[in-house]
């Protein structure tokens, strides 16, 4: 079935201050999505499939939020990944103690960067990532930032693992029922906009900037709801 091209619009979240009490519910609602899309489940398998030489050190994730979702990855490595710098990249800073303190006990650095991420796309790199990761947060960008983003991205990492928005029939149905999530105003409509922005096929690979024999790519459904890419530097790779 042809799928539609994708359409991405402002979404209610990105236009509230941190501190509205719509924002901080939208949040709270978030992390019932990601439970019930199965993030944490999908992210884990991505980073299998990278078959990475050796555990991760450097990371960086992209669109970090509350860093919550990143936490429970985290916790459910097995065996548990150690001595790990992580930084997490966001126009604001909206972990909380608790979650801040939930990195620590895993013996996790925190490093947060402030930063829109089409600036820091722009500028010069100095520090190289292991792994960076990124959970519904691509789809917030046109064609023509991505393609200015993804550039960036594969500059400073040796592998990458995004979850998106689908966008087909089973992810439009699915964001319409977000309310019975308990979900507020700005979460339900921000859904529908979500899926509408997501991607499907090869779109992300096609922006990939690479040569066959220096990474190695995959995109697919995940399902519910997800659209997952994952990319990764030969040198990197076991075997």
């Amino acid at each position: 079935m042809l799928q539609k091209p994708r359409i991405v619009l402002p979404e209610l979240l990105d236009e509230l201050t941190p501190k509205d009490p719509r924002a901080s519910r939208s949040r709270r609602d978030l992390q019932r999505v990601h439970r019930a899309m199965g993030t944490v489940s999908i992210l884990r398998r991505g980073i299998a499939q990278l078959r990475l030489a050796v555990p991760p050190t450097h990371i960086l994730e992209l669109g970090a939020g509350d860093g919550t979702i990143l936490l429970r990855l985290a916790r459910a490595l097995d065996p548990p990944w150690l001595g790990v710098s992580l930084t997490v990249l966001d126009r604001y800073d909206l972990l909380s103690k608790h979650t801040r303190e939930g990195y620590r006990k895993l013996g996790w650095s925190l490093i947060v960067l402030k930063a829109d991420a089409l600036s820091w796309a722009q500028e010069p790199k100095s520090q190289h990532y292991d792994l960076s990761i990124t959970t519904l947060f691509l789809h917030h960008f046109n064609a023509e930032a991505l393609s200015v983003l993804i550039p960036a991205i594969a500059s400073c990492s040796n592998a990458f693992v995004a979850c998106e928005p689908r966008r087909d029939i089973a992810a439009k149905l699915g964001s319409r029922l977000v309310g019975m999530l308990g979900a507020n105003e700005v979460t339900r409509a921000d859904a529908v906009t979500s899926v509408a922005a997501g991607f499907v096929g090869k779109e992300l690979t096609s922006i990939w900037p690479c040569a066959a024999a220096d990474w190695s790519l995959k995109e697919s459904s995940a399902l519910p709801f997800t659209h997952r890419f994952t990319a990764v530097r030969a040198s990197a790779q076991n075997g």
